[in-house]
């Protein structure tokens, strides 16, 4: 059986934005809770921190 890895959070490469996955919305939500300065810029056409390294199908049984 294939399983689907997906990211758990992502960074902007340009502003510094980070967002993490919230299971309970199913959306991206940003900013960390004790950092403001994580939030970036809003207005920042984001250019996330995925690469061809990453893979997102697991193992298989």
């Amino acid at each position: 059986m294939v399983t689907i890895d997906p990211p758990r959070e992502r960074q902007c490469e340009r502003c510094g934005r980070v967002e993490t996955w919230d299971d309970d919305t199913g959306t991206w939500v940003a900013g960390g809770a004790n950092d403001e300065s994580d939030r970036g810029n809003p207005h920042c056409v984001h250019v996330w921190d995925i690469t061809g390294a990453y893979n997102p199908i697991g193992g298989s049984n």
